[in-house]
């Protein structure tokens, strides 16, 4: 007895299970296309994939808030953290306030304790700044208390991703040209106190750092405006640290708050 494949027509035996002539496997071939009266087979069921609950550890940032360093989509911290921060945050508003609402000549911002935290920044800033000569050098006080605590900001918001720590730092980097403003306001009148007991009207000149720089670059009779400018740029920093520390405290209390 013999058949014909169905692929080329070839005769062959039946009990062929491969084409002498096309070399194709009867029983594949029959398996994809079923003689007359004969159904194909069901194709496989899918696999079942199961729905995973969803982790709190990895939730999807909230969409309505896109994720940046400064305003994280998704707070840290429990409520622990939250009521350390909201403590600091309320801290340093009246703390802030009381400074800002003093005026330049009141000498509130030198008598505060962060005078004396930023007054070794400020002597560090002559030395490190002292190979670049006696104007930068004199200017080198000034900017290293500036340089601190934009440091900390920087170290905090990209290294440790601590966005409230760096607002923290940013209120002390607006506190700091609050504190340089009387220096600047006393740069002709020279009665402020000065590093090792002098007065700036009784040392030598050069010893007195605004009084030299403004000096040297013809804006002496500018000091009470340079300096008002100071204080102004360091209220609105402040400000704005701390309206950024405010909507990180919003953001932390309303993600807790749907955590629970």
């Amino acid at each position: 007895m013999s058949m014909q494949c169905p692929k080329c027509g070839a005769e062959q035996p039946t009990d062929n299970l491969i084409c002498a002539r096309c070399g194709i496997v009867f029983a594949k071939y029959y398996k994809y296309h079923p003689r007359r009266g004969e159904e194909a087979p069901a194709p496989p069921p899918a696999p079942v994939q199961r729905a995973r609950a969803p982790s709190v550890h990895h939730q999807a940032p909230d969409p309505e808030w896109p994720d940046s360093l400064i305003l994280p989509a998704r707070p840290s911290g429990d409520w622990l953290s939250l009521g350390a921060h909201a403590t600091l945050w309320a801290v340093l508003l009246v703390w802030g306030l009381t400074l800002m609402l003093a005026s330049v000549e009141s000498g509130a911002v030198g008598g505060s304790f962060l005078h004396l935290v930023n007054l070794p920044f400020h002597e560090f800033g002559h030395i490190l700044f002292r190979p670049f000569g006696h104007w930068i050098m004199s200017l080198g006080g000034t900017l290293g208390q500036l340089l601190m605590p934009a440091i900390c900001c920087g170290v905090l918001l990209i290294q440790t991703r601590d966005p409230f720590g760096a607002a923290v730092s940013l209120w002390w980097f607006g506190e700091n040209f609050l504190d340089i403003a009387p220096y600047i306001n006393d740069a002709r009148a020279g009665v402020l106190p000065l590093v090792g007991g002098n007065f700036g009207e009784s040392s030598p000149y050069g010893f007195h750092d605004w009084e030299y720089l403004l000096g040297e670059t013809g804006l002496l009779d500018l000091d009470h405006r340079l300096a008002q400018s100071s204080r102004v740029v360091g209220c609105l920093v402040m400000v704005l640290a701390l309206a950024w520390g405010a909507w990180l405290l919003a953001r932390q209390f309303g993600y807790l708050n749907r955590q629970d």
